[in-house]
């Protein structure tokens, strides 16, 4: 598996800087966002250090197939209320001009209540 030796992400997965973990496997983790906007924010990633969503490659639809599906669970384990009164948002960013500060690929996932402190 790749990692960055200079990425903040891998550094989570390798142990090297803690997190507040909501999931782990094989292939991905799960943990809380440092800044969170909302009041459920967290982050899922690929263990393998895949640096954007424009980085995939038809080999990794089913680790991104299984991310995708992982959402509603953990959304709903860490306080977001079920669809459809419930929910929450789910946000990518992509380089530079897409807002993207931690270049590892990562889903942010966020809801509660609105008004959010920023989205």
């Amino acid at each position: 598996m790749h990692h960055d030796d200079h990425c903040i992400f891998c550094k989570i997965v390798q142990r090297h800087i803690p997190s507040k973990l909501v999931y782990e496997d094989d292939e991905m983790m799960a943990f809380h966002d440092i800044h969170p906007w909302a009041p459920v924010h967290f982050l899922i990633i690929p263990k393998e250090h895949i640096a954007s969503m424009a980085q995939l490659k038809d080999q990794h639809s089913a680790l991104l197939g299984r991310m995708m599906i992982k959402v509603d669970e953990l959304a709903r384990q860490e306080g977001c209320l079920p669809y459809p009164q419930g929910g929450y948002r789910l946000m990518v960013n992509t380089g530079d001009h897409g807002g993207q500060e931690v270049h590892h690929l990562h889903l942010h996932v966020m809801g509660g209540p609105r008004p959010w402190a920023k989205g």
